[in-house]
């Protein structure tokens, strides 16, 4: 059974879409151990609760500085014997003991199709108004493994999505959403689960 961690930094809909796969049997041999987020407010603690699953804040806010932040984050991931830990819009960056320790055990979704609009800065709606204002027809999401760049890593899935006449960024988010990533992190996680 593949114990898997999930970060979330909102409101955790792809934690949803995980939670949702692993009860229909679309992920199979695979469990989410716990939650974790940075933001004490993210929905995505609730779900993790209803759903019976550990659910922790780890605030960088709470620490006297980045270093303290991240030995106490890594602590907890260790304290969970975690074989994979899925970055589900955890707005932090990863810190590189982190990365090394659990090296090719960490992906992350992020909603374009790597090498596009990726990278530093690109994150959230910021994305999506990035393509619309570059004027692409096709854009997508990204499953990878998470490296000691930004977006870099190896990737494992992507899904391609039309952007139509008269999208925004919200309906285009919405779209990217429901049509790949909610799609390929589900598939991603079983195929690590069931190599």
């Amino acid at each position: 059974m593949l114990r898997v961690g999930v970060m979330v930094s909102g409101g955790g809909t792809n934690l949803q879409a995980i939670l949702d796969a692993i009860d229909a049997g679309k992920i199979r041999n695979a469990s989410v151990e716990v939650v974790i987020s940075n933001n004490p407010g993210a929905y995505g603690l609730e779900r993790a609760k209803k759903h019976g699953i550990d659910a922790i804040c780890i605030s960088p806010k709470e620490f006297a500085d980045r270093e303290q932040f991240n030995e106490a984050l890594v602590a907890k991931v260790d304290e969970y014997q975690l074989d994979l830990v899925v970055l589900a819009g955890f707005l932090v960056k990863i810190p590189q003991q982190m990365i090394d320790k659990y090296e090719h055990r960490i992906i992350n979704i992020h909603p374009s199709l790597i090498p596009s609009f990726c990278g530093v800065g690109y994150y959230g709606l910021k994305v999506h108004e990035a393509a619309l204002a570059r004027g692409v027809k096709i854009t997508g999401a990204t499953v990878h493994y998470v490296d000691g760049g930004m977006d870099t890593g190896p990737i494992l899935l992507q899904k391609a999505v039309e952007v139509k006449e008269g999208d925004t960024p919200t309906i285009l988010q919405r779209r990217v959403m429901e049509e790949a990533e909610w799609v390929i992190l589900p598939q991603a996680i079983d195929r690590i689960a069931n190599p």
